[in-house]
């Protein structure tokens, strides 16, 4: 994969079997080069693979959330329109049988996410960002100025959201009628679940609104009655009504104080005010990030769920009284899927591959899209090779890419590339940052230390401050053990990797990593720091998420600034010899640029080789969603620096 083939990237997402279970429809995401932009388009396909995949959507722009009618006699979706910093989205329903009739029922000036018909059909209901009076005012230099009363005013890669809260909305499926805002105010609402009567919907409700980490689910009336809480003071989300409307499953868990967590599956019953866990026996996190989906209700009154797995993500079947039970496992990362009539739609990748759909027929698991294939033909993206380090007495899981044109008998420079969170994990999945460094000729080296997710929740707990309530080492610990262990196995394991070539490279807590390892260690001869954290006392102060980062370390910056001074890598500068290349975002939200302007003054200054990129127009998403174009410039800047300082 060459940095061009960005261009090219394509993968399917969010699969949705029709009620009789004949047909999938699906997104096909891609790259428009010439507009320098994302499209997805809705796709469906039969499932007994008798006819060719055929186009539901012009796909112009973005085309997302295929929704069957109950009927299965039409199909809903969303289609976005980027318009610079604004967003105006259509909910458009097409009919699948006769004349093929497309009709926008509902418009809106922001953005619009999950759509869910109503079991009777006669409705569809969706969240959309509401803008406030606010925006009444087109001339943004005629613009009021906002009024700030609460934290999280603002959010990366969304900007203000402190007057554009998420509304449920319904709209009438058959058109004819204006959208109607069943939530009204300040408060975000979304995630809407229908009742089996077609008259209430069960939603999340973030209602705490300087405390976003918790959340909970509130049954809202059609009729505009009121809405009646459910939970009190947890974290829950992703609402899922059962098929007989007597109980609803969510994703979450009790304490939101903390974090990290493994959220888990839990059902609430009539009268429940917390949910009974149905996922407990696998301390695992069920949230499964970002690509969580609701629960999902089959007959018998089990559910389907993901799970994140030392570096997998699968697919279980839950019951109460059960333990959980494997449905879809392998080295893959299922991102979505669905179930009608018995059968069962996935969509997965592999590391190898992107996603693609797939349909199990009894105990096979049948790829049925091809949509890939040219970009893999092309690009010819590496597999990789998993193994496991010890670090005291953990074991830790790691992947390792080789060059498309291997050869055994020569010695390669190796990257060790660290992923973003802490809560986060590498694993099977496809990532395109791997395949361009192995395309560039670096074996490139993946792997998930402690603080991480796909484990239990003591080994994601683990990098907890000794100051919290739930005290672990801190960051830079045992992680930073771990990721040297991980990297003395693979030089042992491997001959082919030159011990004195070696990089390391990351993005967000990826960057942390990177600048405290430059800091305690120069076995590194080159380093890139991206979008990265060097002063966690800053980042309490500055992030969109500052007043939240309690539940990360305990103390407040104001109640312990030493402790958040004692674990940034600003603190321990002086010691950094390697060269470093940083790269960061101006509309950086969640690492704001200061981050990255403090290291690279401290380092210029002593005359450091540092070396200091800024891109403009784009947020802490830069890598994963911001414009191709500087994807493609990114990934050139991070190659030419470790060809250069790597490569003989």
């Amino acid at each position: 994969m060459l940095p061009d083939d960005v261009n090219r990237l394509v993968w399917i997402s969010d699969p949705r079997l029709s009620p009789d279970a004949t047909r999938v429809a699906y997104v096909v995401n891609g790259v428009d080069a010439d507009r320098n932009r994302y499209r997805a388009r809705i796709w469906t396909v039969d499932v007994d693979g008798r006819t060719p995949p055929r186009p539901a959507s012009a796909g112009q722009d973005l085309d997302t959330s295929p929704r069957w009618a109950p009927d299965g006699r039409s199909l809903a979706w969303v289609s976005t329109r980027p318009d610079g910093a604004d967003h105006h989205a259509e909910v458009v329903l097409l009919a699948t049988t006769g004349p093929a009739e497309r009709t926008v029922i509902a418009h809106h000036d922001d953005a619009v996410s999950g759509l869910a018909f109503s079991p009777d059909g006669r409705w569809l209901a969706y969240a959309a960002r509401t803008r406030g009076p606010h925006y009444d005012e087109t001339d943004v230099d005629r613009r009021p100025p906002r009024r700030v009363d609460r934290l999280f005013a603002m959010a990366d890669d969304e900007g203000w959201v402190i007057d554009r809260p998420w509304h449920v909305y319904v709209v009438p499926a058959g058109g004819g009628g204006d959208p109607i805002d069943l939530t009204p105010g300040p408060v975000d609402h979304d995630e809407a679940s229908w009742f089996t009567d077609s008259r209430r919907l069960a939603v999340c409700v973030t209602n705490q609104p300087d405390h976003p980490l918790a959340s909970d689910i509130h049954v809202i009336h059609l009729d505009g009655s009121g809405a009646q809480p459910i939970t009190v003071g947890g974290r829950y989300f992703s609402p899922s009504v059962s098929p007989d409307g007597e109980a609803i499953a969510v994703i979450g868990h009790d304490d939101p104080g903390v974090h990290p967590q493994n959220s888990h599956v839990g059902i609430l019953g009539e009268g429940d005010a917390a949910p009974a866990w149905v996922s407990s026996e696998l301390d695992r996190s069920w949230d499964t990030f970002p690509h969580a989906q609701p629960p999902t209700w089959e007959p018998g009154g089990s559910l389907l769920a993901t799970v994140q797995d030392r570096g997998g993500v699968h697919l279980y079947r839950l019951a109460a009284g059960h333990a959980p039970r494997l449905v879809v496992g392998g080295e893959r990362t299922v991102t979505g899927w669905s179930t009608a009539a018995g059968s069962l739609a996935v969509v997965a990748s592999t590391t190898d591959r992107p996603a693609e759909l797939y349909v199990r027929r009894g105990d096979d698991l049948s790829r049925v899209t091809e949509v890939t294939d040219p970009f893999v033909t092309r690009a010819q993206p590496q597999a990789a090779e998993r193994f496991t380090a010890g670090s005291g007495s953990e074991e830790v899981d790691a992947w390792l890419f080789t060059p498309p044109d291997f050869d055994p008998g020569r010695r390669y420079p190796m990257l060790l590339d660290i992923h973003g969170g802490p809560f986060s994990q590498y694993g099977d999945a496809f990532f395109d940052e791997a395949q361009l460094q192995a395309r560039a000729g670096f074996v490139v080296l993946l792997s998930n230390p402690r603080g991480g997710s796909g484990r239990t929740e003591a080994w994601a707990q683990a990098i907890l401050p000794p100051e919290h309530h739930r005290p672990g080492q801190g960051w830079g610990s045992v992680d930073y053990e771990d990721l040297m262990a991980v990297v003395d196995t693979a030089l042992a394991r491997y001959p082919f990797v030159d011990p004195d070539r070696l990089g390391v490279l990351g993005g967000s807590y990826g960057g942390y990593m990177t600048s405290w390892i430059v800091a305690h260690t120069n076995r590194f001869r080159a380093a890139c720091c991206e979008r990265g954290v060097s002063n966690l006392l800053n980042l309490a102060l500055h992030s969109d998420i500052a007043g939240e980062l309690r539940a990360w370390f305990g103390p407040s910056p104001f109640e312990n600034p030493a402790m958040y001074m004692r674990m940034s890598p600003i603190t321990h500068v002086d010691a950094i010899e390697t060269p470093l290349l940083l790269l960061h975002s101006d509309e950086d939200l969640r690492c704001p640029p200061s981050q990255a302007d403090e290291l690279f003054l401290a380092l210029h200054r002593r005359g450091h080789p540092v070396e200091y990129h800024r891109f403009p127009g784009e947020s802490h998403e830069l890598s994963r969603s911001g414009s191709p174009a500087h994807r493609i410039q990114r990934a050139e800047l991070i190659l030419e620096f470790f060809t250069r300082h790597l490569q003989p």
